[in-house]
């Protein structure tokens, strides 16, 4: 069997990577302060499922008021008022105070600027103003096939806000150490070494027990003997993250 050139198969490897790039909904944001982030962005199912619980939410509210109606003279231009406000200044209010309206909240959603940061007024008010737009020419065509031309998912509203919707990321808990008695160190440690003694705690229960005595006797802190030395180990992590001992 005749083997591809070599040229060849440089041109498939660099072409993978970017046939990768294409169908990859993560983007990467540095921070001014050098710091990178991470924005998994949400394609059009669960915003439409986001959209749909919101207009449930909308109708409801439409149906509670309908009654302003019977009021004379003045009801249908309360209706009309109240009609307006849930329409358009519905997400806004949401976004301006939570990042997302109550069904983008339910699928794990939040709209930020491009660059990450929060959405400001100018930002959502328009977004959500050229939605009559989008909308057209029946249930979000426009907006839809927007979305599904940009590498971002955005619909026109977006790319004129300069917005995103992206999945929303919610900190875990932090992590934890394996209970023990806290020892104190033998030597005042600095503090690359007291992350590293911290970040082997954390992870010890992902290690064989040979590794972790392994692990702790080339730290050289434990003691001349000690028949366990990852246990002096976790002692010292524990004193460490309390700040003293018992």
């Amino acid at each position: 069997m005749q083997e591809p050139a070599p040229d060849a198969t440089h041109a498939a490897a660099d072409a993978a990577p970017k046939a990768r790039v294409a169908i990859d909904t993560l983007r990467r944001l540095e921070t001014p302060e050098g710091i990178e982030i991470l924005l998994r962005l949400a394609g059009p199912v669960p915003r439409a499922a986001a959209f749909s619980i919101d207009l449930l939410i909308r109708v409801g509210a439409y149906l509670v008021l309908l009654p302003l109606a019977a009021l004379a003279g003045v009801g249908l231009g309360l209706l009309l008022l109240a009609l307006f406000v849930l329409e358009w200044l519905y997400p806004v209010f949401f976004e301006l105070r939570s990042g997302a309206t109550p069904g983008k909240r339910a699928m794990g959603l939040t709209v930020v600027h491009a660059d990450g940061t929060p959405v400001g007024p100018a930002a959502s008010l328009l977004r959500n103003l050229l939605r009559a737009v989008d909308f057209l020419p029946v249930l979000y065509g426009v907006g839809l096939t927007a979305m599904l031309v940009d590498q971002d998912f955005r619909r026109l509203g977006d790319l004129a806000a300069g917005t995103l919707v992206v999945h929303r990321e919610d900190a875990g808990l932090p992590p934890s150490l394996p209970a023990h008695r806290p020892l104190a160190p033998p030597a005042p440690l600095g503090l690359e070494a007291q992350q590293a003694i911290l970040a082997f705690a954390e992870r010890s229960g992902e290690l064989s027990a040979a590794r972790r005595t392994e692990l702790a006797a080339l730290s050289g802190l434990a003691a001349a003997g000690d028949r366990d030395p990852a246990g002096a180990l976790l002692g010292i992590a524990n004193w460490i993250s309390r700040g003293k001992p018992d």
